[in-house]
């Protein structure tokens, strides 16, 4: 085999420092921060030192790692706008220290190609370049390719430990403007431990899977709690907006064939992934895994071209007409809207597709059922009482489509904590007369 050589063959020497990669950036500007496991940390770490800069706004979805520039009175001159958020900034959105931005996760990238948000600098980090000179945006495509895209300066981090992806993914090493040189471990999101209730609410799920279903997951423990229970399914496909490590095992074990699938048939297709080293190295240069953008993974109208799609989103609180609160606890900022609106929809228009939201029936050591008459003063509804179908606890699941307001609130109270059925149904008959 001829030895591969990337192009061009000198590009690490061209390699600058953090400081002088950002020599760029100017007062008054907007910058696209990529995030997730691809967040750029040392050129953040880079930005957070400058105290020559005012006015810089930062537009990201969830950011891995700690953010520097809000720490003391920097965020008065750098500006987190949050399009999805993560535990890193939900205390300053919450404080007035930064800002959140409500919108579809299949909206974002129009964002930035109509110019709406004009951005001025895209921060990315990248795998090294190949041979025909094209860096791969790795984990993390989403709203990263338009940003690339329509930024009038790149400023990137090749870092030697990105891996290589496949689909929509490539950066031109002469697009670049500036770029430091790392050989970093990516930012890790380890799965965690399952517990009873988790549990529970997975083997409900996975009872609602079909042979030949495409499934869109998200990360966390419930999810994880499904897919490990799947492992007796046939010719599964995966059309989703992330996936984390536990899908491996499904594609290992040939569980997961995208055989049926109509949209990129045999290929698993997603838009970024959170997860640990080995999910890294099993994406590295697979041709069977695509990444797209996120307009194009969460467009309604491609989700729907697939057969039997297994939508399962969460939620914070469910209402007892169906409303779903899943980005804020009340006032208070927690994730975003995300894809949750886009796959519940795709779900439900695919042929024999389910679209399911799934919670834990208690929250807060079980003082509070997320089963509730109405949803907290202040939070977002971001599924509407419309387009809800399957509601899963682990008490079981139920199928609001078609029921009327007093049938949806008995359905929804039959999976409520026990604890609390007899409050809800004294609720449901004052509203319901």
């Amino acid at each position: 085999m001829v030895p591969v050589t990337p192009y061009p063959a000198d590009w690490r020497n061209r390699a600058v420092s953090p400081a002088d990669a950002l020599a760029l950036v100017t007062s008054g500007m907007r910058i696209f921060v990529q995030g997730a496991c691809a967040t750029p940390t040392p050129l953040l770490e880079a930005l957070a030192v400058r105290d020559d800069l005012e006015n810089i706004r930062l537009y990201h979805l969830h950011l891995a790692g700690a953010a520097p520039w809000l720490d003391g009175d920097r965020w008065q001159r750098f500006h987190s706008i949050s399009l999805f958020t993560g535990p890193g900034l939900r205390g300053p959105i919450e404080n007035g220290h930064a800002d959140f931005v409500p919108i579809f996760l299949s909206d974002v990238p129009s964002l930035f190609e109509s110019h709406r948000v004009a951005l001025d600098v895209a921060f990315v980090q990248l795998s090294p370049p190949d041979t025909h000179g094209s860096c791969s945006l790795g984990t993390s495509v989403d709203a990263a390719r338009a940003a690339v895209d329509s930024a009038r300066f790149i400023v990137a981090e090749i870092n030697e430990q990105m891996p290589r992806t496949h689909g929509n993914t490539a950066v031109p090493f002469d697009r670049i403007d500036a770029f430091i040189h790392t050989n970093r471990p990516l930012h890790e999101h380890p799965g965690t431990q399952e517990n009873e209730v988790e549990a529970r609410i997975g083997e409900i799920i996975a009872n609602l899977v079909e042979d030949r279903s495409t499934l869109q997951m998200g990360i966390g423990a419930i999810p994880d709690a499904v897919l490990s229970r799947l492992g007796d399914k046939h010719d599964l496909g995966v059309h989703t907006e992330m996936f984390s490590d536990r899908l491996i095992d499904l594609v290992e074990t040939g569980v997961i064939t995208n055989k049926f699938k109509q949209v990129h048939p045999g290929r698993t297709v997603t838009s970024f992934i959170m997860g640990s080293r080995r999910l890294f190295d099993f994406v590295h240069d697979n041709l069977a895994i695509e990444f797209h953008p996120c307009d194009r993974t969460n467009d309604t109208a491609i989700i729907r071209r697939n057969p039997r799609v297994v939508a399962i989103n969460s939620a914070i609180q469910v209402d007892l007409t169906g409303q779903v609160a899943a980005d804020s606890f009340g006032h208070r900022i927690y994730s975003g809207i995300g894809g949750q609106m886009d796959f519940i929809r795709g779900a439900a228009l695919s042929r024999g597709g389910r679209a399911i939201i799934a919670l834990p029936s208690t929250g807060k050591s079980g003082s509070v059922s997320r089963i509730c008459t109405e949803i907290t003063p202040g939070a977002g509804v971001v599924t509407t009482r419309g387009h809800v179908h399957w509601v899963v606890t682990e008490y079981g699941a139920v199928n609001l489509h078609g029921c009327t307001l007093r049938e949806r609130g008995e359905a929804l109270i039959s999976i409520a904590h026990p604890d609390y059925r007899a409050e809800l149904t004294k609720d449901l008959r004052r509203l319901r007369h």
